[in-house]
């Protein structure tokens, strides 16, 4: 006779190495239901300190929209044609400002010390956004084909020589320096910032040195739509 547990084991054991499952799972444990998209946040988040962030993200599907457009266009549509320039001018101009927004950001969350509350992971991963895209848009200007970039490259050259690495990363290359500004330094900048993003939304934004939170301690609970309290 088969009893109630010998049933339930035999019913739940395939569903353990099921790979949809595993995967589900995985899922959950990378941010627990509810804090993807909370509903509701503490109420420093109302400072203005933390628009910076989500600024740089907003500025960053700028720059991988117009910079689509300029790699499937190329050289002669950026310079040549009037759309051409004006993508070429918003692709410039949304850098700036990825990058500016992105510099405001590190040092507010370096003066807020964000590595507290078992954040050293998210600050790391910011850290090292900021250091991909100094590289990223390092090559992209040094590909505009014009007379600044020629005067770049020429200076970065003999600077990477200087180094020694200059055989390896050859500045005055324009298919090497497309191929590390389309399609490698994106792709590494894109999992850091997909990775930045997870560990935000798995522990909360990082409070002001000294809020305290509704456990009277200064670090933060887990953030959740449903549990999280405002400040007082």
């Amino acid at each position: 006779m088969t009893t109630t547990g010998d049933h339930r084991s035999r019913t739940e054991a395939p569903d353990a190495g099921n790979w949809s499952t595993g995967l589900a799972r995985w899922i959950a444990g990378l941010v627990p239901r509810g804090q993807w998209l909370p509903g509701r946040q503490p109420a420093y988040v109302a400072s203005w300190i933390y628009v910076f962030g989500v600024t740089t993200l907003a500025a960053m599907v700028v720059v991988i929209g117009t910079g689509i457009l300029l790699s499937v266009r190329g050289a002669n549509w950026w310079h040549h044609s009037a759309i051409g320039h004006f993508v070429n001018s918003l692709h410039l101009w949304s850098v700036e400002l990825f990058l500016a927004a992105m510099t405001v950001h590190l040092w507010g969350k370096f003066f807020m010390a964000a590595w507290r509350g078992r954040r050293g992971m998210t600050w790391f991963t910011g850290v090292l956004t900021f250091a991909a895209s100094i590289g990223t848009a390092f090559t992209g200007y040094v590909m505009q084909n014009n007379l600044d970039s020629q005067w770049i490259s020429t200076q970065a050259k003999d600077g990477l020589n200087a180094v020694g690495v200059g055989a390896r990363f050859n500045a005055m290359n324009f298919s090497q320096m497309v191929l590390w500004h389309v399609s490698l330094l994106p792709l590494v900048l894109g999992v850091l910032v997909v990775l930045h993003l997870l560990l935000v939304r798995r522990h909360g934004v990082v409070p002001p040195i000294g809020a305290t939170v509704p456990d009277g301690s200064e670090e933060p609970v887990e953030m959740s739509g449903t549990a999280t309290e405002e400040v007082r």
